[in-house]
Parts: C-alpha cells; sequence; structure tokens
C-alpha cells in the first residue's frame, strides 16, 4: 500500500493530491492514508502536507531507499533484501550481523553516511552524507575458502562495469580492489569472511563509491575523485546502485557455473596494474618490479631485477608515468 501511495505521488509529482482522492484509488481508508504519508516522510520523502490541498512529493529522492532501488532493480538474487541506514557505523558491520543470523543471500546494507567506514589494511573510509553509495552484499558461495579472496577481484569487475556502463567515464582496476579514474581513486572493495575448515559460511563484499564528493579532505584530495567530477554531470545513485548489482549477479553467476578463469580473464582486460612499475610494501618487506600478470589464485605476480614476485597481500601503488 505504501509503494502505492508513493506511486500516485510520483506521477502528480509536484502537485498536491487530495487524501479523499489517494483514499478513493486505492480504496483505503483516509487515517491509513496519512499514517503511510507519515512513514514516507520518515524515510526520506520530501511530502508536503497541506490542511485543504493534500500531499504533494516536493521532489523526486536520490537517497538510496529500499522501495527505490526496487524500481530500478532487474537483478534476480541481489538486493532482493534490503537493510537501509541514514547512518550506520560500517556496511560491512552490518552485513556480517545479519549474515550471521542467517540473513539470504544477495542481502544487501546500504547506508547515507558511515561513521566508521573503512578500506583494506584497516585504512578508514570517507563516507559522506548522500554524496556516495556504501554498500555492502552478502554472498553464501559454493566454493571453497581458499578461492573467496578472488570474490575482490570479481566484484572489482563487475563494478567497473557498471561505472563504465552508467557514466561512460573510462575507469580501470588497480590491483587487487581499487577503481580508478585517472590515477585517483572512485572505488575501494573490502572482502569479508566467514569460513570453516572447508566450507565458506558467508562472505561480505563491501564497497564504497565516490559519486558526488566534490571537496575531499586534504589528505585525499590528490589521491580520490568522483564520478560526477569525471563525468561534469550530476549521477544518480539509485540507477548506479542497481548497475552494479545487476552486473555483480552476472559476474558472480559466471563465477558459480564456470569458476574464475572467465572473471580473472576480464580483470585482465580491464586492469591498470598490468604493464606497470610498482612499488610492493608487504608486511615484512618491500620491493618494486614491473606488474606482469595474475595467476590463477589472484596473486599478483611482479617481476623484479630477482625474479618474478607472487603478490598475495600488501599494499601495491603505480608509479606515475613519466612524459617525455
Amino acid at each position: 500500500m505504501r509503494t502505492a501511495i508513493l506511486e500516485l505521488l510520483k506521477h502528480n509529482a509536484g502537485q498536491y493530491i487530495s487524501g479523499e482522492e489517494i483514499s478513493r484509488n486505492l480504496n483505503v481508508s483516509r487515517t491509513a492514508v496519512w499514517k503511510h504519508i507519515r512513514a514516507l516522510k520518515q524515510s526520506g520523502y520530501d511530502i508536503e502536507a497541506h490542511s485543504r490541498l493534500g500531499y504533494a512529493l516536493r521532489q523526486n529522492t536520490d537517497r538510496l531507499l529500499p522501495a527505490e532501488i526496487r524500481a530500478q532493480l532487474t537483478s534476480a538474487v541481489l538486493g532482493q533484501e534490503i537493510h537501509y541506514f541514514c547512518e550506520v557505523d560500517s556496511t560491512n558491520n552490518e552485513a556480517k550481523k545479519l549474515a550471521a543470523n542467517g540473513c539470504p543471500e544477495g542481502t544487501i546494507v546500504v547506508a547515507e553516511t558511515q561513521v566508521t567506514g573503512r578500506g583494506r589494511l584497516a585504512r578508514s573510509w570517507f563516507s559522506p552524507f548522500g554524496k556516495g553509495i556504501w554498500l555492502s552484499v552478502v554472498l553464501r558461495p559454493p566454493f571453497g575458502p581458499m578461492d573467496a579472496a578472488k570474490c575482490t577481484l570479481m566484484a572489482a569487475v563487475g563494478v567497473n562495469r557498471a561505472i563504465n556502463a552508467v557514466t561512460g567515464v573510462g575507469c580501470g582496476i588497480k590491483w587487487p580492489n581499487d577503481i580508478l579514474w585517472n590515477n585517483r581513486k572512485v572505488v575501494g572493495i573490502l572482502t569479508e569472511m566467514s569460513a570453516e575448515l572447508d566450507v565458506i559460511n558467508y562472505v561480505v563484499i563491501g564497497m564504497g563509491i565516490n559519486v558526488s564528493i566534490e571537496h575531499f579532505p586534504s589528505e585525499l584530495a590528490p589521491i580520490a575523485a568522483s564520478l560526477s567530477v569525471a563525468t561534469g554531470r550530476s549521477i544518480s545513485r539509485v540507477k548506479l546502485l542497481a548497475a552494479i548489482l545487476d552486473e555483480l549477479e552476472n559476474v558472480y553467476v559466471l563465477v558459480k557455473k564456470s569458476g574464475f578463469a572467465p572473471v580473472l580473464a576480464a580483470w585482465r582486460k580491464e586492469s591498470i596494474t598490468l604493464g606497470r612499475q610498482v612499488d610492493v610494501r608487504g608486511f615484512d618487506r618491500s620491493f618494486s618490479g614491473v606488474a606482469i600478470d595474475i595467476d590463477a589464485d589472484g596473486a599478483l605476480l611482479v617481476k623484479t631485477p630477482q625474479g618474478v614476485e607472487r603478490v598475495l597481500a600488501g599494499d601495491v601503488s603505480i608509479s606515475p608515468v613519466v612524459s617525455k
């Protein structure tokens, strides 16, 4: 009923429609209409109420509200259950709680802002209100724990395809979990897992997508960007989120059917890391070389004067291209 009322308001956006008319069209009491309108306002819709004229939806919201997401959704599994927060400590934390309590595969957690959002290596993630997509997806994959790390590469392929399809901006993937535009980060991906010896209980893939941030903190300004800056126009967060869920589901279905090899091949094509000089900082050593490939486990292969190094974890930075 609430969705039907919202659709009526959207159809008459900017114009008043009386409670009596809504009641008559939907065969529901005016008291029920008022209660649903109040709930819609509390969830973030800008609805003006007038004692004589009725109700008017003042603007279509770009908040990541469940009803807005479902209206754009084409994925069959991802996003069928949505948990929305105005503010949350971390969408990954919430998703892990839901997963541990048995939520279905494809459940998503989305927030307007995160208080303690984080990326890889315990780094914080800048998550201003309404300026990005702060999203976590719960998966229950049939493969073993040894393959879980490749879910980050899988997610990067899906997210990058969605961004390029919706915005046309031409981003690329930096190993293992970043999506860059013009050598500046627009997306970070964090994968976390609960598993036993030979079975995965769940995987949570967290994504931070900078959509319309214009001003970053000084320490991030040289290395971060947003899609609206890259395109020079506004980007619908709801449309982009729906596209991300669709593309991520496509690559996930492909992995379950054919293994990770096709996704790794796609990752290579969309990579901006391969063929570049990189600096690697591991937990116990650092070195430099040329990134030449990723192997079947998703590890980065770096050619150094001493031989080929295999990087499974650590911080990898790409050296800038020096123009001649």
